[in-house]
């Protein structure tokens, strides 16, 4: 096991360096030892955009759903698709999606009917209730409150500690209490 990073120098001094195995030739040095990846990235936009160069360069490659032992999830209602990840102390209650790449950080609690599209990433302490659909590309900050049935539009950004009350367009940018775009 290590990492795979697409541009070796662009490491910084707080990357880990000791188990990084090297870029995308080394995965095509050793296509035949391969046989499964998962992404760690963070960012949505990013996320996507390695998941989609990763799975042009190599189909064969299978993308499991990573669920920490201490995250909760009702397994006979919910969704994962591929490359999800769900980390220690997620919370996830009934019928709630999981689109392929989507990504729920430490102590996330996300409510019935939820739906996270293609790489959301929804950060520590978030709180997604029930309803909740995040369209492709959502990022919502450590802390944040999304309320029952609203929508985040596409690409959109809720900033930490934020309190979503109403839909979110796709694209924006919304902080605060009640969540307002950013000017």
């Amino acid at each position: 096991l290590g990492y795979i990073v697409s541009d070796l120098s662009k490491l910084g001094e707080n990357d880990s360096r000791e188990r990084v195995l090297g870029d995308y030739s080394w995965l095509e040095e050793n296509r035949g030892r391969v046989d499964c990846i998962a992404l760690g990235i963070g960012t949505p936009r990013a996320r996507l955009k390695v998941a989609a160069e990763l799975q042009t360069r190599f189909p064969e490659l299978q993308w499991p759903a990573l669920v920490h032992p201490r995250a909760i999830y009702d397994r006979a209602t919910c969704r994962l698709g591929r490359g999800v990840f769900l980390s220690a102390g997620v919370v996830a209650t009934v019928n709630v999606q999981f689109d392929d790449f989507s990504m729920a950080n430490f102590g996330c609690t996300i409510g019935h009917e939820a739906r996270l599209g293609a790489g959301c990433v929804v950060n520590p302490g978030a709180n997604i209730s029930g309803g909740v659909r995040l369209h492709d590309g959502v990022l919502v900050g450590s802390g944040a409150q999304v309320l029952q049935y609203c929508s985040v539009g596409a690409g959109a950004t809720v900033g930490a500690g934020a309190v979503v009350t109403r839909d979110v367009p796709p694209g924006v940018t919304v902080v605060g209490i009640p969540a307002k775009a950013r000017a």
